[in-house]
């Protein structure tokens, strides 16, 4: 038996954020060029156009205090992403290594290929469904002069266009070093939730 579902029935709410979200996709496929998957939510595909490093937000924020210049940043719920230039995961072990924060347990992750993340609502949208991930550094347009992504060829050069990945990963890697010790000397209760090892996806 064939149900035929009225046009005037009102939509329900998965289809109204699948067709939102489905506006979204466009947004990030045509203004900035990044790969897309799904809807409900929308999620942003790394290692083609960008990788990501996501920290607490808490040292995030701290962080970004310390930056001028970064590449696009987000905060979903408790954490914060910081894209940056693709292949950036792969370099991350070697290059925490070089400033010497290896064997220091940190909560930070690096996103690359294979991996993706929840698509914040795009610039200039005052609304997104409950809990969305938002953009506290948004992406500029693809063409934008100075929109590059955080990336080793920055390194030892102040005159490149690119912000410099070296910076950016021994700030973060501070803040978040810096509230694992606090979380320790104070407990829970005045730094949030117990920092997580360092991971690498």
């Amino acid at each position: 038996m064939v149900i035929t579902v009225p046009s005037s029935m009102p939509s329900t709410d998965s289809e109204r954020e699948g067709g939102e979200g489905a506006r979204w996709a466009q947004w990030y496929e045509r203004e900035l060029g990044w790969a897309t998957a799904g809807t409900a939510p929308v999620r942003l595909l790394t290692g083609l156009g960008f990788d990501v490093l996501q920290v607490p937000a808490a040292a995030g924020h701290a962080a970004l205090r310390r930056l001028d210049r970064t590449g696009p940043v987000a905060l979903s719920g408790a954490r914060m992403s910081l894209l940056v230039a693709a292949g950036s995961a792969e370099e991350l072990p070697g290059l925490l290594d070089w400033l010497e924060w290896r064997g220091v347990p940190l909560s930070l992750t690096a996103i690359g290929t294979g991996g993706r993340i929840t698509a914040p609502v795009p610039p200039g949208r005052t609304t997104g469904p409950p809990g969305a991930a938002t953009w506290l550094r948004p992406p500029g347009p693809r063409h934008e002069e100075g929109a590059a992504l955080p990336a080793l060829t920055g390194l030892g050069s102040r005159g490149g266009s690119a912000p410099d990945l070296v910076r950016l990963v021994d700030a973060v890697a501070t803040e978040c070093h810096r509230a694992r010790l606090t979380h320790t000397r104070t407990g829970p209760s005045a730094a949030g939730p117990t920092a997580q090892p360092l991971a690498f996806r």
